[in-house]
């Protein structure tokens, strides 16, 4: 039997995440275009190229003590031995006379003809100027070896690597005061909603009913810099068709995403899904977890789209799971998944959801898990005090000594 003409059509139903990321990183092409960029400024920027050392790390064998350098067997007779040379960092000493011992620095070469440092505590100063050592050494004892840490030709730092302060300091040590990275994307942002008010306009006790401040504004800017973005902040635009339609046609010329916050659920002032579906195309919107269901991409123009939710925590946690790793791979990055850890849970979960979870928690001194007490998505607090997120499947209950896959909360926001 025919369903009644009058009958809406069913929902599609809700993807899940994984799904959803996958699909989202099979759209995110590597842009075009690469910078050379300061070392020193290259922090969080992704690189473009494989670096090669032209150098071996270090250069020459190298004392890690401060002491003598020495030829071993010539300790064997246990008698003092002269002093016949000194050698600091930065010089280069001359070949050890054997029966001497040179005085050498952390970092100075070792002279050539001595196999072992002995440090200065192991070693006493006679009175007729020799020194006399406690015990022999064995070959190679205190010396860093030629090429130990980085060998002439090796690829320190490959294609993909986001830098970071140890990385950035890998580089200056094979001689680079450039780099090559990916271009930052331009990415266009605004919020929609005629509630959302911008701190510093309006007092607190100004604040008309139903007016809340715009929050999502601020740490969508923040997260999109970290990430190495150029970020056209285009406020608020009010909950019109019309309004919102122009805002997207405008934010999809010279950017390569468009972010937007609200507006994208099922309600009647909901218009961002309409506004893209008039201007280009809706390819995927609502997933099953929680927080977070009212996600949508598309395209407008050449442009990318991605829609957020409204709420605070939906916004802030579908950013990290889905459009931190869209923006990295735009940047050609190749470490994008977001790392869970099992940790023990000091908590009880009874409400056991039919959608995928993300629980706000925080790390106690006995190295398990809190869990925030209030999980709705509109509780920004639970974001500032959590450390991290539970990920929860979908029916799962959590009982106290549970083991559950945590993901650490730094490591997205670094």
């Amino acid at each position: 039997m025919n369903a009644p003409a009058s009958q809406a059509p069913a929902r599609a139903p809700l993807r899940s995440l994984d799904e959803v990321l996958a699909d989202l990183l099979g759209r995110a092409s590597l842009l075009e275009g690469t910078q050379e960029v300061s070392t020193f400024d290259a922090d969080g920027r992704v690189l473009s190229r494989d670096l090669v050392s032209p150098l071996q790390v270090p250069p020459q064998d190298n004392s890690a003590m401060d002491g003598y350098a020495v030829r071993a067997a010539d300790l064997a007779q246990g008698r003092p031995l002269p002093v016949s040379q000194r050698i600091a960092a930065g010089a280069a000493g001359d070949t050890l006379t054997p029966g001497t011992v040179a005085r050498i620095f952390t970092g100075a070469p070792v002279p050539p003809g001595a196999d072992a440092v002995v440090m200065q505590e192991d070693a006493q100063v006679t009175d007729g100027g020799g020194v006399q050592f406690n015990s022999v050494p064995a070959p190679g004892q205190h010396i860093r070896r030629s090429g130990e840490d980085v060998t002439r030709g090796a690829v320190v730092l490959p294609r993909g690597r986001r830098l970071d302060a140890a990385a950035l300091g890998m580089a200056a040590s094979i001689g680079l005061a450039t780099l090559p990275v990916a271009r930052r994307p331009r990415v266009a942002l605004f919020s929609t909603g005629d509630e959302l008010v911008l701190p510093g306009d309006v007092p607190p006790d100004q604040m008309k009913p139903g007016a809340i401040y715009n929050s999502n504004r601020f740490f969508l800017r923040t997260l999109l810099l970290r990430l190495g973005c150029e970020v056209t902040d285009l406020g608020v635009v009010p909950d019109r068709l019309e309004a919102t339609v122009d805002a997207l046609r405008g934010a999809s010329q010279g950017h390569d995403l468009i972010v937007t916050s609200g507006g994208v659920s099922v309600g009647e002032e909901d218009h961002v899904k309409p506004a893209v579906q008039a201007l280009g195309t809706l390819e995927l919107w609502q997933l099953a977890i929680k927080p977070g269901k009212p996600f949508a991409y598309g395209r407008v123009g050449a442009a990318h789209f991605i829609g957020l939710p409204g709420n605070p925590v939906s916004s802030f946690v579908t950013f990290l799971l889905l459009v931190r790793p869209f923006i990295l791979k735009l940047q050609g990055a190749t470490d994008l998944a977001a790392r869970a850890v099992p940790v023990r849970a000091d908590f009880t979960w009874a409400k056991a959801d039919k959608r995928r979870e993300f629980l706000r928690v925080r790390r106690n001194a006995t190295g398990g898990l809190d869990l925030f007490a209030n999980q709705s998505s509109g509780v920004l607090t639970s974001m500032v005090w959590g450390d991290g997120l539970v990920d929860t499947a979908p029916g799962r209950v959590i009982a106290p000594g549970d083991m559950v896959p945590f993901i650490s909360l730094a490591e997205l926001l670094a």
